[in-house]
């Protein structure tokens, strides 16, 4: 299983904070994305949107980066600082 969880205002716009996906045929972070724009159509705004950024394990993610079972995926806003 691989735990996802989102954060800042996605987690508010998709009314959902935290959810586990199998990991059969999940290979990397694109492959989360379309899982769970598959499981919900409605999050693909958000979810494919340039500006949403991912994580795994905690680290900062691209869209080739690997997933395996047992991983932690996040995905939040840009975030700014001052």
């Amino acid at each position: 299983m691989i735990s996802v969880l989102f954060f800042g205002r996605l987690r508010d716009l998709l009314k959902c904070e935290r959810l586990e996906l199998h990991h059969r045929d999940l290979t990397c972070l694109a492959d989360v994305r379309a899982a769970l724009v598959q499981r919900e159509q409605s999050w693909e705004e958000f979810l494919q949107s340039k500006q949403t950024l991912g994580a795994v394990n905690q680290s900062m993610a691209d869209e080739y980066t690997p997933v395996n079972d047992g991983d932690e995926v996040a995905f939040f806003p840009p975030v700014t600082g001052g």
